[in-house]
């Protein structure tokens, strides 16, 4: 992008376009909620936020923009940092849900090391660093021996990253355990506080609900309630009929009169639904305070697969039904370049662009921008990020597109990234440096 920040620490980047969804308190001008704006830039922190030509004399560094859209730095909700990048040494993944279990299964418990964990968790938060993002929750396979590897590996990431990304993790781990073994679960729910994490689970895939799986939730949330955490499930990834526990976890957090977040990913079978059972389903997620994130690129690779046959739906949560209804509805990258998902890079850009395709999110007038930022960053208790707020930190993204279609036409790799106003000299990592993990 022809453009180049000052090196002086107060600064204007004028004619700037900027979502009013993603800016608090900025009011549109135009048609499609953008507004042309000076951002006056001071010591790192946003000062000022005016109408474009407006006070610009007595400035000493302006940067013209000529419209570009500046973003802030983006919130990935739901991602798996500790899984990414093993798919070149798991040949037996074919794509499909088993599979992808399966395998990851066997590579956990032959590969996942202090210093492998260590090594792929740095290099996705390189590529997320890079892209623009800003805030990540990942989960992390709280299974047995892993429990006790992975989870002080993610508090040094949390440490060494501070400044740079503000991390959260969530626990993983099939949910059958808090009835089978309490004291394995124990120990997950003392690893969680430990560390200040959130409390989650894995409902089975295709598995219709019973009082198994209602006393399992009861059980999480008694502990969440316990101890003042958040909750994070994954629950019906599939296209069976018979995948229904989330009306299941909404109960559960009814019955448990609870007042925490609780973020539920994928509910890609609420699709299938007859409509007026997803329309109870909804309702009874909005009386329980949930929110809903899909994973548009995830589960548009695994869902539906059969080899030889095409796919016949895209295996995503109604998006539209929910955020109609009220309940916050998310998006996020999911696996990057496992068997759960084959590729991704870990860019909140990349999933808002195919997001938009793949959810129909374009020619609606719902502010659809507000799943880079704002929408999980208010489900994550993560006050600010996300957004472009006078007093808060200048932390940009800027494309060389003008419009939302533009900035959905192309990656925009060549986007600026700006960490408290200086522009991140943007470097993603090398897929050799991973050669050595895969041998």
């Amino acid at each position: 992008m022809r453009f180049t920040l000052p090196t002086t620490s107060r600064y204007v980047l004028a004619n700037a376009t900027v979502p009013c969804v993603l800016a608090p308190g900025l009011a549109a001008r135009d048609a499609t909620g953008m507004a042309a704006c000076d951002l006056w830039i001071d010591r790192g922190i946003v000062a000022a936020i005016v109408p474009h030509g407006e006070g610009l004399a007595g400035a000493a560094d302006v940067v013209d923009l000529q419209a570009k859209l500046v973003l802030p730095r983006f919130v990935d909700s739901h991602t798996h940092i500790d899984k990414g990048q093993i798919l070149p040494r798991t040949p037996a993944a074919n794509g499909t849900h088993d599979a992808a279990r399966a395998t990851v299964g066997a590579d956990r418990e032959a590969r996942w090391s202090r210093d492998d964990v260590q090594a792929r968790m740095d290099f996705n938060l390189r590529c997320a660093f890079a892209h623009g993002t800003g805030t990540l929750r990942t989960h992390i396979d709280s299974i047995g021996k892993q429990t006790g590897i992975s989870w002080p590996v993610f508090n040094e990431m949390r440490e060494a990253w501070r400044g740079r990304i503000t991390l959260q993790a969530a626990a993983l781990f099939p949910l059958d355990i808090a009835i089978d073994d309490p004291e394995q679960f124990a120990a997950t729910v003392a690893t969680v506080v430990r560390y200040g994490g959130v409390i989650g689970g894995l409902t089975f895939v295709g598995r219709a609900p019973d009082a198994k799986l209602d006393a399992a939730l009861d059980k999480v949330f008694a502990a969440a309630v316990a101890h003042s955490l958040d909750v994070d499930f994954h629950a019906d990834e599939s296209a069976s009929p018979d995948a229904r526990t989330l009306e299941r976890i909404a109960l559960a957090a009814l019955r448990a009169k609870f007042r925490g977040r609780t973020l539920v990913g994928h509910c890609c079978s609420l699709a299938l639904h007859s409509d007026a059972d997803r329309a109870r389903v909804i309702d009874r997620v909005g009386e329980a305070g949930l929110a809903i994130v899909a994973l548009p690129m995830c589960n548009m690779y695994l869902q539906d697969r059969t080899p030889g046959r095409t796919p016949r739906w895209r295996g995503v949560a109604p998006l539209h039904e929910l955020d109609t209804a009220g309940v916050p509805a998310l998006i996020a990258s999911d696996n990057t370049r496992d068997p759960f998902y084959a590729y991704g890079d870990m860019d909140m850009l990349e999933v808002l662009r195919e997001g938009t395709r793949i959810l129909h999110l374009d020619h609606s007038d719902r502010p659809w921008l507000g799943l880079l930022g704002p929408v999980p960053a208010a489900v994550m208790r993560v006050a600010g990020a996300g957004t472009i707020r006078v007093g808060g930190p200048a932390d940009l993204v800027i494309t060389g597109a003008r419009t939302l279609n533009e900035l959905l036409s192309r990656p925009w790799s060549d986007r600026a990234v700006l960490i408290g106003g200086t522009a991140l000299v943007r470097a993603l990592p090398d897929y050799a440096e991973l050669d050595a993990l895969m041998a």
